[in-house]
């Protein structure tokens, strides 16, 4: 059964889809003078020493099984070096808007993979319709000129896209692999893992990290490092903990509208009507996958 969302969950929903839709213009800003690859080794890294503060204030227990440690190391590299470098690259070729409406094709994609993936997760006919709709939502907020005509928009686009694939699918490996751990020993633990690929990765690609750049890029990411990372995940799961992961999706519908006004107000971005469009087939298509607007009221009382 779904559970219902308290007032107090929804406030903390609406405020987790305000700090994750600024996340888009943070990483934008901030790729101004740092490379992209930078850009993710920063997020990780000192969002995992924020996590890891917390792991040791609030003393939760901290696995020492390797095996565990290898899930965090390959949790890392799905969750967050994937879907952040291809991200990261992808913004600096198309608008942080369009990025946060293929972000919220994320569900979609996961529904997709745990289907295919997972013996418990069926897919239904509501679940098929909810899909082929979400699809459709992204075809549409693509555009045909850039399915037609190739080139470093139509790339920087499916990057985009192949991150929230990769968010996918370590959402099925969370599933399998990291149950039963401290939600938050799991994020300090992924985000470590993501460190160690990523800041050899940076050092080797970018060189040794600036820091002289402007207050803009620093305010930058240190808005995505503290909220959108650290501060973002420990609202995550305690959203996740109260609300259920069917209603924890809703926060993917609120992303966009905050990605896209603030690209709009800041970097006077100009979505195409075809975005707007695809943004809404991704939302029908997650409330068809979501179910709950469609079943018919329980009555009660007399």
């Amino acid at each position: 059964m779904t559970r219902s969302i308290p007032t107090r969950t929804w406030i903390e929903l609406a405020l987790l889809g305000l700090i994750w839709g600024g996340s888009f213009l943070a990483i934008r800003l901030a790729l101004n003078e740092v490379g992209f690859v930078t850009s993710v080794a920063h997020r990780v890294f000192w969002a995992a020493l924020i996590l890891w503060g917390y792991v040791a204030v609030a003393r939760l227990p901290v696995p020492r099984d390797p095996r565990i440690w290898a899930g965090f190391l390959l949790m890392g590299l799905l969750n967050n070096v994937i879907p952040f470098s291809l991200m990261a690259w992808g913004q600096l070729h198309i608008p942080t808007g369009l990025t946060s409406v293929f972000n919220a094709g994320t569900a979609i994609f996961g529904a997709l993979l745990a289907a295919l993936i997972l013996a418990d997760e069926r897919l239904t006919l509501r679940k098929s319709i909810g899909i082929a709709l979400g699809f459709a939502g992204v075809a549409v907020a693509i555009g045909l000129d850039s399915l037609r005509d190739f080139d470093m928009r139509s790339l920087a686009q499916l990057a985009v896209i192949g991150g929230t694939i990769s968010y996918a699918f370590a959402s099925i490996w969370a599933r399998l692999r990291l149950t039963g751990l401290s939600p938050q020993v799991a994020a300090a633990g992924m985000l470590t893992g993501s460190s160690l690929v990523m800041v050899p990765a940076a050092l080797l690609i970018d060189g040794m990290p600036r820091f002289d750049i402007g207050w803009q890029a620093a305010g930058a990411i240190a808005y995505y490092v503290i909220f959108a990372t650290a501060g973002a995940y420990l609202l995550y799961y305690r959203i996740l903990a109260s609300a259920g992961a069917a209603n924890t999706m809703i926060v993917t519908l609120l992303i966009p509208p905050v990605s896209i006004v603030l690209g709009a107000v800041v970097l006077n971005e100009v979505l195409s009507p075809n975005v707007y469009a695809g943004l809404a087939m991704l939302a029908l298509g997650l409330i068809v996958l979501d179910g709950r607007v469609l079943r018919r009221p329980n009555p009660s009382g007399p």
